[in-house]
């Protein structure tokens, strides 16, 4: 099996010892990505809804580059600083899947990278 870092300048880049994505055979296994624009790497105020639609994008473009669509990726995790954001997260998160959906969990964690509102991670399987 190979393994491959995946990195494009269309999200934001890592702020950490980590990579936007690693490639293990057919899957993809994409890290947190919080609101953060790739073009300028400072965080995208905004409320929560324009929060998630930054994360997706961001998430989105990392999928495409290892040559996949949304419609690959299988699981994501939510977190979220304030729980009672799950609705308004939950509209976003929609316009991004087709049905099925990804299985999914969602938790609130005390605190976020950068004091955002959301973090999103997922697992993509990537056909040969």
């Amino acid at each position: 099996m190979t393994r491959k870092a995946v990195s494009t300048d269309k999200a934001p880049q890592a702020i950490g010892p980590y990579s936007q994505a690693i490639q293990a055979g057919s899957l993809l296994f994409v890290s947190g990505q919080i609101p953060i624009d790739p073009g300028t790497g400072e965080v995208r105020a905004g409320d929560i809804r324009e929060q998630a639609q930054l994360v997706l994008n961001n998430l989105r473009a990392i999928v495409e580059e290892a040559g996949g669509t949304m419609s690959h990726v299988v699981k994501t995790t939510i977190f979220l600083a304030d729980l009672s954001d799950f609705a308004a997260v939950n509209e976003v998160y929609a316009q991004f899947f087709d049905q099925p959906p990804p299985a999914r969990a969602t938790v609130e964690v005390a605190a976020l990278p950068k004091g955002v509102g959301v973090e999103i991670e997922a697992v993509a399987w990537l056909p040969a």
